[in-house]
């Protein structure tokens, strides 16, 4: 009786506290004899009791709104939960019923009588059970977690950066007219002069007289995406004026001006395999997988197409050897070469000349003391079919025509590498061939082999840390380079030096180049004030490399290429930061071409 009393006493006590949290201060005080309490209509009323707890709580100012929209949206997810549960329950013990009357019904004679029974506490297991079951399936999923994602979501994580970017571009008086191979190879084959047809005018040729301002812009989305066993997989796009390999960089007013929308580009695509920690295997359009610490071989955002593998395993204490390789497909013959060509039948199809590239790279990280960390790399490439070879005799009565090595002429190219003509047209008189003769279509190949071997270096010094003094160094040598070879059938004045009468000397194109840098300050920049600075030289012969590859900025892009270069960074915010720098290029052979390049940049990732 007495624990009933209790009991009876600490209802109506809640039921008195509710009752007047329930009615507003105002209506409390009116409580007099005669006088009925009224009761706030500012929310409607619900079905269940904490919904409207919460909604008298707000109206009292003791809970904000964004507190009692998360606190509903929790009370509204329990009640789904359980009333899941309930009705799973309710569900099984129906269920073990009906069966439990089956197994009665073949047992008890005709005409027996009964009433089925479940013990509350079956119910009660019951219900524990689909409870149990139900919670275990909302948390893997997480549709009765607020604020989170499912689990399928949780998987992917993007990434992006935002740079905008002024540029000057300062040339001196004295710059002689550099050919544009690119040009000409993408685009009609031009009409060199000969016999038979002269050719009123110039060859396309880069504009290096004429000082530039430009704005420009890069913006990049990506995202990363856990698969299951150590595969993932990856995506990017990127602003771009072009399907460039070396720049993502989109200039204000291109592309048609008049504010018309920009293109995006299909950045990365690629699906790897880590089953540990030390070895990864990529297939796709991936980062260059090769240690370069310099933009001296590769353009240091360029991508990959193909396969690789890179691994790495510490050996020692302070010793970590590591390796990588591949096979990236840098040209792939079309199915339909050949058509248009100057044959009768017009159906001639030409042999493939697929490209490719071929890289091992091996190397060591070490610690030399607690402070200081160098580490070393040598590599190898091999580019195949990408030395431009002469064509079997080839009449070429029109621009359209084609010859059977013109595949082998670049599909991108910067400017600095040597070439040669691809196609072997005899001379023809108009008699032969009325009304004009053989034209002297032409396009260019390039006029070396490329096998580069790279010797890469970068020792760090973190004695001052968080303040690093860096050095990076890197050497280039084409070892597949012939200079004799190239001279016979480089075109002029293409890497020829000049003479006082303006006609061209000799060749005096190379197949070297290193570059040296010093950075002191924040490894990276991140945070508010994080800065560093850098100042360097770089000296890159023409055939050191092939000039698609190589870095886009200094000296506008491309090989043949020397001078100074010095710059820095300083940390704006959280992943804000500003950048300026200063390249001065000038050419290393051929005709004079000297270039001032100045760049200021606001940077943002995420």
């Amino acid at each position: 009786m007495w624990r009933a009393e209790m009991t009876k006493r600490q209802l109506a006590g809640t039921a008195a506290i509710l009752l007047a949290l329930s009615v507003p201060a105002s209506a409390q005080d009116d409580t007099q004899p005669g006088k009925r309490p009224t009761v706030s209509r500012g929310a409607p009323p619900s079905s269940n009791a904490t919904v409207n707890l919460i909604n008298l709580l707000v109206k009292q100012g003791t809970l904000s709104e964004d507190q009692a929209a998360a606190l509903v949206k929790q009370a509204d997810d329990e009640a789904y939960v359980a009333r899941q549960a309930t009705r799973d329950a309710t569900t099984k013990a129906e269920g073990a019923e009906k069966a439990a009357t089956t197994a009665t019904d073949a047992v008890s004679p005709p005409g027996t009588k009964r009433v089925t029974y479940v013990p509350e506490i079956v119910k009660k297991q019951l219900r524990d059970e689909i409870r149990a079951e139900v919670m275990a399936k909302a948390e893997k999923e997480n549709w009765a977690s607020p604020g989170k994602y499912p689990e399928w979501a949780q998987r992917i994580r993007f990434y992006g950066d935002i740079r905008a970017r002024y540029e000057g571009d300062h040339f001196p008086a004295g710059n002689g007219p550099l050919e544009n191979f690119n040009a000409i190879n993408t685009g009609n084959p031009f009409l060199e002069d000969n016999l038979n047809a002269v050719n009123p005018y110039a060859p396309p040729s880069y504009n290096t007289t004429q000082d530039r301002n430009r704005f420009r812009f890069r913006a990049r989305l990506g995202a990363d995406i856990d698969l299951f066993d150590g595969f993932s997989a990856g995506l990017r796009i990127a602003t771009g004026d072009s399907s460039s390999p070396v720049s993502t960089n989109q200039t204000f007013g291109g592309n048609g001006g008049d504010f018309s929308k920009y293109a995006l580009w299909l950045d990365r695509a690629f699906v790897k395999y880590q089953p540990v920690q030390d070895f990864v295997a990529s297939v796709g359009r991936f980062d260059n997988p090769f240690w370069s610490p310099t933009d001296l071989v590769w353009y240091k955002e360029i991508g990959f197409d193909g396969f690789a593998i890179q691994a790495k395993q510490q050996v020692a204490e302070g010793f970590t050897p590591f390796f990588a390789g591949g096979a990236f497909p840098v040209f792939n013959t079309d199915l339909n070469a050949g058509l248009n060509t100057s044959d009768p039948s017009g159906n001639i199809k030409l042999p493939s000349r697929d490209k490719w590239l071929f890289g091992a790279q091996g190397g060591f990280g070490a610690t030399l003391d607690p402070e200081t960390n160098l580490t070393m790399a040598f590599a190898y490439y091999d580019f195949t079919n990408v030395r431009g070879k002469l064509s079997s005799a080839c009449v070429v009565a029109a621009a359209s025509d084609v010859c059977d090595t013109d595949m082998l002429r670049p599909t991108f190219a910067q400017k600095g590498n040597t070439y040669m003509r691809l196609r072997n047209i005899p001379l023809v008189l108009p008699a032969a061939l009325p009304p004009t003769g053989s034209e002297n279509f032409q396009f260019y190949g390039l006029a070396s082999d490329f096998r580069p071997v790279v010797a890469s270096a970068q020792l760090d010094f973190a004695q001052f840390n968080p303040i690093h003094v860096i050095l990076d160094a890197e050497y280039i040598w084409n070892t597949a380079f012939d200079r004799a070879a190239v001279a016979a059938v480089a075109v002029r004045p293409n890497n020829f030096a000049g003479t006082p009468d303006g006609s061209p000397g000799p060749y005096n194109g190379g197949n070297q180049g290193w570059l040296a840098r010093l950075t002191v300050g924040n490894k990276e920049v991140k945070h508010l004030w994080d800065w560093n600075a850098h100042v360097g030289y770089k000296y890159l012969e023409s055939d050191a490399m092939v000039d698609a590859f190589v870095d886009s900025d200094f000296g506008l892009g491309g090989t043949n290429l020397k001078g100074y270069f010095i710059g820095g960074n300083v940390g704006l915010g959280e992943n804000v930061w500003a950048s300026v720098r200063w390249m001065s290029a000038n050419n290393i052979a051929g005709l004079p071409y000297a270039v001032d390049i100045v760049q200021l940049d606001l940077n943002a990732r995420f």
